[in-house]
């Protein structure tokens, strides 16, 4: 009995993630580890390097026979500076990849983004972005069992399921744009904050036939974020954030900071720990490495709420590892917006 009641469960979540247009987007836990994705007006903001290369992992519910894993690869660089007196363009490129459930829905996401940044006298900057791309989403329907073959003892996959698919496999174009304000007072003051809309081209999402009774359009999300990086002395950086997210009936909240440890008291080894909170559904302590322009992270997702009963509270482990780098000397000092490091 217990067997079948978690089959179910698992099949609940899969049906739910295949039908519902309400549900949220693929998320990372480290969200200001993810810029391009949190809002397409960061790409380019790289206020203490010229380029950036970074990858993520995250591998949700491994206790569950049907995790769900979720893999990004980005990119983006400050092009154009010395073509604007007083701001640059922003380049940049994302490839996301999700495998969810029993029936392994995969989703593969390929974005490129543009922003343009501008300098408001010495202490601010607004920037502007967005990004567009593709989304493909595919199903193995051959792997689910639906209520009708419950037999009451096991599932009877022979037995027909009742469910009409009209496709195993889809593919639409999708638009997100952004807006982000930064302001630096001091050489020690860094704060950053902006909002952002995804999918609003309403692309269609379903793999069932079209029905005039169900609007199977994707809705709109729509993000806000606050960061800052605050210098306390030569030894600590904090690094507090704030994030939101709506999608339809679904939100999301999480908070909390982490901080930079000057090991090498020159900025080259920075020891990095931090506790994060999603409101209403997980603790996420992360700790963290930087060896001069590298940089590696681990969080992990410790469930809180009922959720916890079916995960035995384990949420999601996270993996990040990011480069930034600088290009010729000439370039580096055209740079105009600067936040505070140990260097």
């Amino acid at each position: 009995m217990k067997r079948a009641t978690m089959r179910l469960f698992f099949m609940f979540l899969m049906v739910f993630a295949l039908s519902s247009a309400n549900a949220q987007d693929l998320h990372f836990s480290q969200f200001f580890n993810s810029p391009l994705t949190t809002n397409p007006a960061n790409t380019g903001f790289i206020p203490d390097a010229d380029y950036r290369v970074g990858a993520h992992y995250r591998d949700q519910w491994s206790s569950l026979p049907v995790p769900y894993k979720t893999m990004s690869i980005y990119g983006d660089a400050q092009v154009f500076r010395d073509r604007f007196e007083t701001g640059w363009v922003g380049l940049g490129g994302v490839i996301l990849r999700d495998v969810a459930g029993s029936g392994n829905l995969t989703s593969t996401k390929i974005y490129g983004s543009a922003a343009y940044h501008q300098m408001l006298g010495n202490t601010g900057l607004l920037s502007a972005g967005f990004n567009v791309g593709v989304s493909s989403k595919r199903v193995d329907i051959e792997k689910f069992t639906f209520d009708n073959q419950w037999n009451g003892k096991f599932f009877d996959v022979q037995a027909p399921s009742g469910e009409t698919f009209n496709t195993n496999n889809m593919t639409y174009f999708d638009m997100q744009v952004g807006l982000n304000y930064a302001w630096f007072p001091t050489d020690d003051i860094y704060l950053h904050a902006g909002v952002s809309a995804h999918h609003i081209n309403k692309p269609r999402e379903t793999f069932f036939t079209a029905s005039p009774t169900y609007d199977n359009r994707l809705v709109p999300r729509y993000i806000a974020f606050a960061d800052a990086v605050v210098k306390l002395n030569d030894q600590w950086i904090l690094n507090p954030s704030a994030y939101a997210s709506a999608q339809a009936q679904a939100t999301e909240f999480v908070l909390g900071m982490h901080a930079n440890y000057n090991l090498s008291g020159d900025g080259e080894q920075q020891l990095i720990g931090g506790l994060y909170y999603r409101v209403s559904d997980a603790v996420i302590p992360m700790i963290g490495y930087q060896w001069k322009n590298f940089r590696f992270m681990f969080s992990y997702d410790a469930t809180t709420s009922s959720l916890g009963n079916y995960n035995n509270k384990q949420g999601a482990t996270e993996f990040y590892l990011q480069y930034k780098g600088f290009y010729t000397q000439v370039n580096g000092d055209l740079r105009q917006s600067l936040c505070p490091d140990f260097r």
